[in-house]
């Protein structure tokens, strides 16, 4: 569980605005991530739970035992140690499911959305100036074709075509 702790603190320690990459095109792959992260947020949350119930009723074995006489005091002691040390088990487990959620999950949803904003406004920005330009060279085309009728009409081109 030591290695779980280890984990814990680097995903704490985890930046996602440190990625220098265009995530353009490589959203559902975030999505899915961030979709599978969640489900097994949430499935730890589960655990948790389930764990921290069985515990209670270990401790209540545990506790039944530490209070009947003879040799089963100390197999009830012996149980309640146990049981204690689970429950730190289950406080890493804890704290590993909220480190997830808090600092790789919740993080991640959010530049996703920031992603998908600007990705959103460079789109718009580049429609219109696709659009502005598609219409300057049309007004450049019209222009062009404008002049050639002139200068064929004054006689301009006959000279020219030496």
């Amino acid at each position: 569980w030591y290695s779980l702790v280890k984990k814990c603190w680097y995903l704490s320690c985890f930046d996602v605005n440190e990625f220098s990459f265009s995530p353009q095109g490589s959203y559902p792959v975030w999505d899915d991530f961030i979709s599978k992260a969640s489900k097994l947020q949430s499935q730890l949350r589960t655990t948790v739970v389930a764990v921290a119930a069985f515990l209670d009723a270990f401790q209540k074995v545990a506790d039944l035992a530490t209070n009947s006489r003879g040799g089963t005091r100390d197999i009830g002691s012996a149980l309640t140690r146990m049981c204690m040390r689970h429950r730190s088990i289950e406080a890493k487990l804890r704290q590993f499911s909220m480190v997830f959620l808090d600092c790789l999950i919740n993080p991640l949803q959010e530049q996703t959305e920031e992603w998908k904003r600007v990705a959103n406004t460079l789109d718009k920005d580049h429609a219109k100036e696709y659009k502005k330009a598609r219409q300057e060279i049309k007004k450049r085309s019209s222009d062009t074709l404008k002049l050639q009728k002139k200068a064929k009409k004054d006689g301009l081109f006959h000279a020219c075509d030496i």
